[in-house]
């Protein structure tokens, strides 16, 4: 999925035809992701990461206690660390409970957050989110697109669920075109649902 040039490596969607293994749901799962995140990229929505940052965040305080609980029982062994201890690992186990929820709940299938700012008559910022899902040992990969306004939250979404061979040929190479267009046709029906409204 990506060439190397010098040290640095460039997503090869649009410069060289993206190839994947077939057979594995996961990295099929991953290019068609890709693929629909760099659609919406390409319409001009800058993805947000607070989401991704949020859980990141969660994980460094799980981490740096687990590293305080280590330091401290280092320079003052267990009997005289026992409270540190106790305090770090509910710490711990607090915090990993809510990073599950947090992923359960919030994260769920999300794969892409971006915002649309507000141009012309429209004053309200937009934001968009792709939710997908590819279930185990399954060919139909599902692509949700949703648009929640800014001001009134209110959210519209359309979806399309598909077997991956629509997008991929025998030899696992993912037909762009084809791909892209049916991405700009959920995008286009989710518009026209909040004109609509």
């Amino acid at each position: 999925m990506s060439r190397k040039e010098g040290s640095k490596f460039k997503w090869s969607l649009g410069e060289e035809p993206v190839k994947v293994d077939k057979w594995d749901g996961a990295k099929v799962k991953n290019a068609l992701d890709d693929a629909a995140k760099k659609v919406l990229k390409e319409m001009g929505y800058v993805e947000t990461h607070g989401v991704t940052d949020t859980r990141l965040a969660i994980c460094t305080v799980a981490c740096l206690l687990s590293v305080l609980a280590l330091v401290y029982d280092f320079f003052l062994p267990f009997p005289k660390s026992k409270y540190i201890l106790a305090f770090c690992s509910v710490g711990y186990f607090f915090l990993m409970s809510i990073l599950t929820l947090y992923t359960m709940f919030k994260e769920k299938n999300y794969i892409y957050w971006g915002k649309q700012n507000a141009t012309g008559k429209d004053s309200t910022p937009k934001f968009w989110a792709l939710r997908s899902t590819l279930r185990r040992f399954e060919h139909d990969y599902s692509l949700t697109i949703e648009l929640r306004r800014g001001k009134s939250g209110r959210t519209f979404e359309a979806e399309v669920t598909k077997s991956v061979g629509s997008w991929l040929d025998e030899d696992g190479i993912l037909h762009e075109d084809v791909f892209r267009r049916c991405v700009k046709e959920l995008h286009s029906q989710v518009t026209k649902k909040a004109k609509d409204d």
